[in-house]
């Protein structure tokens, strides 16, 4: 015989928050992906790559967006019932 009370558990947040949550997440890691290489193998030799458009202006700017949006999933408002 099952019990007619059984709960559902209940999550902090709603499903949309969770999917803007994981969505900010991967903007992030897309940000710190574009930040990534552009080492030289031989210590001695300088490269310019450090200084590309790529990783001083578009890579920090994509992670601040992926922060954004995090922060959006965690003040987004639930839905009272």
């Amino acid at each position: 015989m099952k019990n007619n009370n059984e709960q559902k558990p209940d999550f902090l947040f709603e499903k949309a928050n969770y999917k803007f949550l994981l969505i900010g997440i991967g903007v992030i890691v897309l940000g710190f992906i574009l930040m990534s290489g552009g080492g030289s193998n031989d210590p001695k030799v300088f490269s310019e790559d450090v200084f590309s458009f790529r990783r001083i202006r578009l890579a920090p700017t994509v992670v601040l967006i992926g922060f954004g949006i995090t922060i959006y999933s965690i003040f987004k408002k639930t839905k009272t019932k």
